[in-house]
């Protein structure tokens, strides 16, 4: 997992891979600071399409989707067990679910979507 820098505003100004003084603090796999770093990065280079990126992340966002369905239709079928997954895939997948249980109580996604039964 990397390691950033911030500055005064809590704005990551550097990344790396080896912790230093220089970056200290590390981050989880996934922390949305980073990902928007990473991103401004990839964009502010010359040649990257910013409309490419951002289909690629949607297409990220709608692939994770297809794979928490596939996992759960395994599960529900009996092809697998879900104590069988890394003990990191379960608790994303089960803070996933919780989140989507929270937004469909306040019916901002409809069951479809929300996957929750």
């Amino acid at each position: 997992m990397p390691y950033i820098q911030r500055d005064n505003q809590g704005r990551i100004v550097a990344v790396s891979a080896a912790q230093s003084n220089l970056t200290p603090e590390w981050l989880d796999e996934g922390n949305h600071d980073l990902s928007g770093f990473l991103l401004d990065k990839v964009l502010g280079n010359e040649g990257v399409d910013p409309t490419v990126v951002r289909a690629l992340n949607d297409s990220d966002l709608a692939l994770i989707r297809v794979v928490e369905d596939v996992v759960d239709l395994l599960i529900e079928r009996n092809l697998l067990r879900f104590t069988d997954l890394p003990k990191s895939a379960q608790e994303k997948l089960l803070q996933r679910r919780s989140l989507r249980a929270s937004i469909n109580s306040v019916g901002l996604l409809s069951d479809e979507e929300s996957g929750v039964i």
